[in-house]
């Protein structure tokens, strides 16, 4: 059973025979399928079943001449809003099944972000329009996480919050100016860091960790598409699974001045999650390619 079904409100699901009667219900009540020429006998075929706003579950499987439909894989998900960044984004199939993760590599982050692409069915059909390997457009993402913590803001007067921002934007253009090979600004960068490191562990000695670090984004486990993250809360909504009528908070976050939503159980957030606040946990990072 998919380990992130809780976060969108299946946490009491633990049979197979329940996850086979909500699979079944994908594959008969699917409010939109999507079909792609697989070889010359049979199709590759996606299914997918809203259960709240913006949740639901995706049904992968071939699809023979005769419509008999034989499933592989299903994941759940969560539609994200807006753009969250306008990289250029790497497309890659996953070397077991018929299924794609991006890779891009945001200068705001300043790592390449693996997630899992959720429309690689559309993304396969324009490849076989267009043969693409590389895309330069846009990407939405979104998170899925199982729980989460809500922490109080860092006070900051408008001189830090101007201070930082142009410290971002002095660091995201020596990144830029390091990948097209420019010697001075890798050392910059390298002298950066080491004050950056200096000036942490002298503050860590009377200081909360997060009173420090404002926001992050970083790899987390074995896993290539699972992040630890903490950013501000931009908005804040509250949904409902139909069929197990569990509550979902479901947050707009900025991380590291990118922005995208997340969703994570009511009951598995300690805290009141308030616009301002930080939101901290561990996500799932989805993504939809806007063709």
């Amino acid at each position: 059973m998919h380990q992130y079904l809780k976060a969108i409100g299946f946490g009491n699901f633990s049979t197979k025979k329940e996850l086979k009667e909500i699979l079944a219900q994908v594959e008969k009540n699917f409010k939109h399928q999507t079909i792609i020429s697989y070889n010359k006998s049979t199709d590759f075929c996606e299914f997918r079943k809203e259960f709240g706003r913006g949740i639901g579950i995706a049904l992968y499987g071939e699809m023979d001449e005769n419509e008999n439909f034989d499933a592989d894989y299903y994941i759940p998900y969560f539609n994200g809003s807006g753009i969250t960044t306008f990289s250029e984004v790497i497309v890659e199939k996953r070397i077991d099944r018929e299924q794609y993760v991006g890779i891009c590599e945001d200068p705001k982050v300043g790592i390449s972000l693996i997630f899992c692409l959720k429309n690689g069915i559309e993304y396969k059909k324009e490849c076989q329009l267009g043969g693409m390997s590389k895309l330069n457009t846009t990407v939405t993402f979104s998170g899925l996480a199982l729980s989460g913590k809500i922490l109080l803001p860092v006070q900051k007067s408008q001189r830090q919050i101007d201070s930082v921002s142009e410290a971002s934007d002095n660091r995201r253009n020596l990144l830029n100016a390091a990948r097209n090979g420019d010697q001075s600004a890798i050392e910059t960068l390298t002298l950066d860091d080491i004050d950056i490191y200096s000036q942490v562990s002298r503050r860590l000695l009377y200081e909360d960790v997060f009173t420090i670090v404002d926001t992050y984004f970083m790899p987390y486990g074995v896993e290539c598409d699972i992040y630890s993250i903490m950013g501000e809360i931009l908005d804040v909504s509250e949904a409902e699974n139909q069929i197990t009528k569990e509550k979902l908070y479901q947050l707009r976050l900025d991380v590291n001045e990118l922005q995208f939503d997340v969703c994570v159980p009511k009951k598995e957030l300690l805290g009141e999650p308030e616009i301002g606040r930080r939101f901290k946990g561990t996500i799932w990072l989805q993504g939809d390619i806007n063709f």
